[in-house]
């Protein structure tokens, strides 16, 4: 209950209650316009003050003015009298301007005056035969005039210039028309009106204007209204006045109702609750709202003409479905409004976007020789187009050539800071145009000049780090050696050889492992060394080298735990590279993990790769880098005491390389986690 507001069939009986309403309205209208009833009917105390009143006599008062003032009889027309110097000029203007003035006749030199003169003369035929059509014509509505006067009924007029008279009775006095209950006197300079009311009417001036345009000493019109005309046009308008009175009321009563509903629409459209801010669309939506917008204006309009000129008997079944159509589509443009899509969702607006985007695409992406012939071919047009704004687009133009000029002067300035040797100048350029894509490459050429150096740099670094570890540690058993062959030398005491030998055995075994680890590290980083990639079982590789080496772990009071999946895990690797690398790993594990702790061994399944992740607490402070631990001989400085080459993570790195794989180093703290990256061996 707590959503009946939102609710679907509540949405429904609104918008029933705002059809309802609004064909209230309509058919208020047209019955009104269908009955030719005035609106402004409500407003008028009495029937002489009222448009109707207005509307009968202005009828009749044109009329006879028409006649009296200016046509008389046909003779008159016949003669030329009744065509006027306005009628002769706009004639002589007609054909002036249509033939005359553009033809070779017109001589520009010569006064207006001399050339309208010139005309006359030439054009005299013409001239006074448009003036006799033109007098036909008013023949012709002359007698139009005569026999709409025959139609008036219940109206007596006289009207005279002393000469012509045109009456429907035998009154031609003053007196006999002041006879009636309402008549209208013009003539002698006078006008007298009855009843005053008339008079005082804002409608008075609408429909006796003409009359002003008879002659004061000659011309006379006097019109009376009979008894039953005036009683049967005041029923009406009374009866009319009803009719306005009841259409203004429950046009009231319709529009309320109307308003109420079209607001609520308006709040509830397109939501589920109040509290749903998401605007929820239907198929109807997906029309484009300046479409919608037509298609409401063409409803509208063929609902007028339709009503109006055609079908006035069943307007109500034309009605009915016109409303509602239209009604949905202005509901469909006031959800629009409230996702604030209005302009976006036109049509108008998606093909200039498109445009627009196919032009930026064009000068994002195209080559420098499109774009010229684009701006080429195209300024010429929007010049054309918008020639009334011409100062501002070619400032807008001045702009855009300023702006790429300082571009290129920028990316010029920045290739000579290069040249002259500063790599870490980096060229900034706004957008997305060539210049952009120019300097970000310029940039990227730089960031590769950077990083080649500091490689090479990093290069030579090691080379003579290497040179001094490897002196340094073959130099250190080297030197025993030799000391303890002097010593054998001059040593007569079989104990004291014997001692000798067994430290000169254990000397060249380390120089040996020195020399092996060094030929193997440098086989493994220049790729020479063969390799044979097949299908390996992973955890079955892991338990059995944990199960060759369960004294080394003993030893070192390890515990290693070893996590992987159900089912067998196959990878695309060379067995016995594979397990160098892994006995590298573990080798370091013996000789750096913390005693008594926990190895982690965890075998992953990651989409393309089965990751194999090595975890060990150091008995060792780690103070230095991931980075810095790959680096051979690094356990030379920070680790002198133990055993190792210090060449185990780097030919391991090495060895799983040259497989196709990835070797990471991750440090934690005082955690050590080396990662393997190998290819899955693929299913048949």
């Amino acid at each position: 209950m707590k959503n009946i507001s939102h609710a679907r069939i509540t949405k429904m009986v609104m918008f029933l209650i705002a059809i309802v309403c609004l064909t209230g309205i309509a058919k208020a209208l047209v019955d009104l316009e269908y009955d030719r009833v005035y609106l402004s009917n409500v407003n008028a105390d009495n029937y002489f003050e009222s448009q109707a009143f207005a509307e009968e006599s202005y009828g009749i008062y044109n009329t006879l003015t028409e006649l009296v003032g200016n046509y008389k009889s046909e003779a008159n027309i016949l003669s030329g009298k009744a065509l006027t110097k306005e009628d002769s000029r706009e004639i002589e203007n007609e054909l002036y301007y249509d033939k005359f003035y553009s033809l070779e006749e017109y001589d520009h030199n010569l006064p207006e005056a001399d050339n309208k003169r010139i005309f006359k003369e030439v054009y005299a035929d013409d001239i006074k035969r448009k003036k006799e059509e033109r007098i036909q014509m008013q023949v012709k509505e002359f007698y139009q005039l005569v026999d709409t006067l025959k139609t008036y009924e219940g109206i007596v007029y006289y009207a005279s210039d002393g000469e012509h008279v045109f009456s429907n009775s035998e009154l031609n006095k003053k007196e006999q028309f002041e006879s009636y209950d309402a008549y209208a006197l013009f003539g002698d300079y006078q006008q007298k009106v009855y009843p005053n009311r008339v008079v005082e009417s804002s409608y008075y001036d609408f429909f006796t204007y003409k009359v002003d345009t008879l002659n004061p000493q000659t011309d006379v019109m006097y019109v009376a209204y009979t008894d039953s005309f005036l009683q049967q046009k005041i029923q009406e308008w009374e009866a009319d006045k009803v009719k306005v009175q009841k259409f203004l009321n429950e046009s009231i009563a319709f529009l309320i109702g109307f308003i109420v509903s079209f607001i609520y629409l308006m709040i509830v459209i397109g939501r589920t609750s109040f509290k749903d801010e998401n605007i929820h669309t239907h198929v109807i939506d997906k029309l484009y709202n300046d479409l919608n917008i037509v298609i409401v204006g063409c409803l509208m309009s063929m609902w007028f003409v339709l009503i109006v000129e055609v079908f006035r008997d069943i307007y109500l079944l034309l009605t009915v479905p016109i409303f509602i159509i239209a009604l949905l589509l202005i509901l469909s443009l006031v959800k629009h409004i409230k996702n604030r899509t209005i302009l976006s969702h036109t049509l108008i607006y998606q093909m200039l976007k498109k445009v627009f985007l196919a032009i930026k695409h064009v000068f994002d992406s195209g080559s420098l020789a499109v774009k010229t012939v684009l701006f080429v071919i195209g300024y010429p047009i929007v010049v054309a187009a918008t020639f009334f704004i011409f100062p501002i687009t070619m400032a807008l133009a001045a702009w855009f050539a300023l702006k790429k000029v300082k571009s290129f002067n920028r990316i010029k300035e920045g290739v000579e800071y290069i040249q002259n040797g500063d790599l870490h100048h980096r060229i900034e350029i706004d957008g997305k145009g060539e210049f952009s894509r120019l300097a970000g490459n310029i940039n990227r050429i730089t960031e590769g000049l950077n990083k080649s150096v500091d490689s090479e740099i990093k290069s030579e670094r090691l080379k003579t780090e290497l040179i001094t570890n490897v002196s340094h540690d073959i130099r250190t058993p080297l030197t025993s050696i030799i000391t303890f062959v002097d010593l054998l030398k001059i040593e007569n005491d079989p104990e004291k050889i014997a001692e000798y030998i067994d430290v000169l055995d254990q000397k060249s075994k380390r120089l040996k492992h020195l020399t092996d680890d060094l030929f193997e590290a440098a086989k493994a980083s220049s790729g020479s060394m063969p390799v044979q990639l097949g299908r390996i079982d992973i955890v079955s590789l892991l338990t059995q080298g944990i199960g060759e080496m369960d004294e080394q772990i003993e030893a070192s009071a390890l515990d290693v735990k070893l996590a992987h999946p159900t089912e067998k895990v196959y990878v695309k690797a060379d067995g016995k590279l594979l397990w160098r690398s892994i006995e590298n790993l573990f080798s370091n594990i013996f000789k750096y993990a913390q005693p008594a702790s926990r190895v982690y061994i965890d075998v992953e399944d990651v989409e393309n790769e089965i990751r194999v992740t090595f975890k060990n607490i150091s008995a060792y402070e780690l103070n230095i880098s991931a980075d810095e631990l790959m680096e051979r001989f690094t356990r030379g400085d920070e680790s002198r005491a133990s055993q190792g080459s210090g060449l185990g993570l780097s030919i391991a790195e090495s060895l799983i390389h040259i497989q196709r794989g990835k070797f990471l180093v991750q440090v934690d703290g005082d955690l050590f986690k080396a990662m393997i990256y190998l290819p899955k061996f693929p299913t048949e």
